[in-house]
């Protein structure tokens, strides 16, 4: 997939998978009707909404030389009830 970078597994990640919501980190040019255009056809699934916001770069120092990393764009995915993403679900033990 083009657009969608990786899965985010963070805290508040892995407490939105009990509520059928996945994390992913996707390019900052690509739109929400396209983020969900990708996870339902790549994954097989139904998306309810597609909430996003964009996160600043980070400032970098090589030497005496100031730069930043590239900002980019985290998607919060919510599916429809009966559906999921197996490989990101946690298991259930």
């Amino acid at each position: 997939m083009d657009g969608i970078k990786y899965a985010v597994f963070t805290e508040k990640s892995l407490r939105l998978l009990g509520k059928n919501q996945y994390t992913f980190n996707v390019e900052s040019g690509f739109t929400k009707t396209e983020i969900k255009h990708w996870v339902e056809l790549f994954f097989g699934v139904k998306v309810v909404a597609v909430n996003s916001h964009r996160l600043p770069g980070k400032g970098r120092r090589m030497g005496p030389i100031l730069g930043h990393t590239m900002h980019y764009r985290r998607m919060i995915i919510t599916l429809q009830p009966g559906y999921s993403i197996p490989l990101l679900d946690r298991e259930k033990n």
